[in-house]
């Protein structure tokens, strides 16, 4: 089937006779699949209960005679305005008490049963219609969730939240206890006393805030799994997906993934953000790994600018393509945009899509049908898998509890932290995974820990066991300092990890805004900023002290022989170069080996490969031409020549992209 290439396809913004025009022209493109329905609910729903299904019939219909798979949408993302004229009790409300009005979508509270019946009941008549239908492929549930009703505060979500606690802790001595409730005078009676975080005199009371994004994520989770639950009784062979957005704090792409029969994203970079690669490759790896390295989906990408935000700017030549191999470099099996032909009218008509307002004569158009053959002359790649011996952790829970106030500093920044550890080993050209805490980790030479401020006992005990079986760890500041529900381990920071990491925090020390310190010892010489703390050494070694500041002389950076492995810690955000180089040493003492040595800066190196066929990816992320030399004499299937020269070298132009295939001669 190869990896199919299309996007979303939206026939009820144009008259019909559009529609013939559409098909021809996608296959002109070499479109494969289409997301449909996504927003048609109030077109095929006129009013409660009088369904219109006929006009969608022939959208079907006709995808089908041309041979375009379609991943159906199950048309609930957006309510019709009927039902919130209705029940206007659907309607959510933020923790200031103000009600969200339709006018834009996901004008729904996500704990509404009013919602949820009426959104189940349409899933019941497209699965039953459409089920057998021999266009349908896959069932694309809802549509971003979380992105704009991240969390709803009204009443219908405060007796859904008390019935979530009543489950969770069973007892509201319990709850108090998790809670910390004798702090403040914030005791409860009874479940029936507790109140979503709504805003408050000062700080509210941050473990009913944790709880309160566990649950949200939950609720967004239960209207998904109300809708998988009618297509998998009346459509069990279709698989099940729904697109994720990236580095989307409402949304648990770890908890979502089990439900999930392939992990599909929304990724638009950003033109003007000249190392957006690096986000992306973090992403990318993230949905990769959720499912333990199966094939994801890229749902939504945009052919040039986007709409939303502040300076639009169009992507460059070349960088669609690039940023398209890309995806499917790190694993993706499927490159969708958002959408097929660009709107005349509402919020995204400014928005790109494949079709641009300009027609086929476009220079959109044309890179969109080069890459369409592109993807299609490669089947081979459908399928095939990457393995990595570097595991990046990253964990939702640690990311609500981190960026909640009354914090010894609120410029902590789960997602930049993250990214801070993952752009050296991008750089370095290391195959990385990005899993859960909770992911079997001996699998792994290396595994870095940016940052895990809530750290359970038993997560700690699986790193000191990974590392006393002779792995390489990484961890870095304020991390292991909370439990399940952000209570401060007794013991000394980081209690959890004293022993493993053979030393103690005595205190933090976050730096100002715009301060930073100097770092120096052998190969770690730099500049710090941000965050840092005092450490006593208990057995790990120090590799380099603060140099200036009121920590001057303290450790910085340690070493840790623990079991057959060893602990390095990092109490500070090193700067860029200093990371690489500490990141560099550590891989070195790991036996982690780049996916091609001697990559010239820029250029991205990833493999996938399959029982038959084995595939290296080249990728220039950057402004000038290079040149990479290759261990053996490869076949670049782009360019169908052999590359050039005794040792094999590939030229790559500026955004240029080779897909390699196994040694020859």
């Amino acid at each position: 089937m190869g990896i199919q290439f299309g996007g979303d396809y939206n026939p009820e913004q144009w008259p019909e006779e559009v529609w013939a025009e559409d098909l021809k022209l996608m296959k002109a493109a070499h479109v494969t699949m289409v997301t449909a329905g996504i927003f048609s609910w109030a077109k095929v729903e006129p009013r409660p209960g009088e369904w219109d299904f006929g006009w969608f019939d022939r959208v079907m219909d006709g995808l089908a005679g041309a041979g375009i798979a379609v991943c159906l949408a199950t048309m609930t993302a957006s309510p019709p305005p009927w039902l919130s004229r209705a029940h206007p009790e659907i309607l959510p409300e933020g923790p200031d008490g103000q009600r969200r009005w339709p006018g834009g979508r996901q004008h729904y509270c996500p704990s509404s049963p009013v919602y949820r019946a009426h959104a189940v009941r349409l899933v019941e008549q497209l699965a039953t219609r459409y089920a057998g239908h021999p266009a349908l492929t896959m069932w694309h549930v809802g549509n971003e969730y979380g992105c704009h009703t991240r969390q709803c505060f009204c009443e219908v979500s405060a007796d859904d939240f008390r019935r979530w606690l009543r489950t969770r802790y069973e007892s509201v001595d319990a709850l108090n206890a998790a809670w910390s409730t004798a702090f403040w005078s914030q005791a409860y009676g009874d479940f029936d006393e507790v109140l979503p975080p709504r805003t408050a005199p000062t700080f509210p009371n941050p473990a009913q805030q944790l709880d309160y994004l566990r649950f949200g994520d939950e609720a967004l989770r239960a209207c998904y799994l109300a809708e998988k639950a009618v297509l998998t009784r009346l459509t069990p062979e279709v698989p099940i997906t729904t697109n994720l957005m990236p580095q989307h704090k409402p949304v648990d792409a770890f908890a979502w993934s089990a439900h999930m029969d392939a992990m599909a994203l929304d990724f638009y970079q950003d033109p003007y953000a000249s190392d957006d690669h690096i986000r992306a490759g973090y992403v990318f790896d993230l949905m990769r790994s959720a499912r333990s390295g199966q094939p994801w989906m890229l749902l939504e990408q945009a052919p040039s600018a986007v709409n939303w935000r502040p300076r639009n700017g169009p992507k460059p030549p070349g960088a669609m393509r690039l940023w398209s191999w890309q995806a499917v470099a790190q694993g993706a099996d499927a490159v969708l945009y958002f959408q097929w032909r660009q709107s005349l009218g509402g919020a995204e008509k400014f928005h790109s899509a494949m079709l641009p307002h300009g027609g086929t004569d476009t220079r959109i158009f044309r890179e969109v049908a080069d890459l369409g053959r592109e993807l299609a002359s490669l089947p081979g790649i459908e399928g095939t898998r990457s393995r990595a011996e570097v595991a990046l952790l990253a964990d939702w829970h640690s990311w609500w509890a981190l960026e909640l106030d009354s914090k010894p500093s609120t410029a902590l920044d789960h997602s930049r932290i993250a990214l801070d550890h993952y752009r050296p080993l991008f750089e370095a050209g290391v195959a990385c995974d990005v899993v859960p805490p909770q992911r079997e980790l001996s699998g792994y030479r290396l595994v870095v820990v940016p940052n895990l401020y809530l750290l359970t006992m038993s997560g700690a005990e699986r790193l000191a066991a990974y590392v006393r079986a002779g792995g390489q760890l990484l961890v870095s500041f304020f991390s292991g300092i909370v439990d399940a529900h952000d209570r401060v381990h007794p013991g000394g920071y980081p209690a959890p990890l004293r022993e493993l990491l053979g030393l103690r925090v005595e205190e933090f020390w976050p730096l100002d805004a715009g301060r930073s310190v100097s770092v120096g010892g052998g190969a770690y010489t730099g500049r710090a900023d941000l965050w840092s703390e005092a450490i006593d050494l208990e057995g790990a070694e120090a590799l380099a002290h603060f140099t200036t500041g009121e920590l001057a002389g303290r450790p910085v950076v340690t070493r840790h022989t623990y079991g057959q492995g060893t602990a390095w810690y990092a109490g500070t955000r090193l700067d860029a170069a200093l990371m690489r180089a500490l990141l560099d040493d550590i891989r070195a003492a790991a036996g982690v080996l780049p996916v091609l040595p001697g990559l010239p800066a820029g250029v991205q190196a990833t493999v996938r490969e399959g029982a038959d066929e084995r595939y290296v990816f080249l990728l220039n992320h950057g402004a000038e031409a290079v040149e990479v030399d290759l261990p053996a004499p490869m076949r670049d299937a782009l360019a169908a020549q052999d590359a050039a020269g005794a040792t094999g070298r590939v030229a790559l132009a500026a955004r240029g992209v080779a897909v390699l295939t196994d040694p020859v001669g």
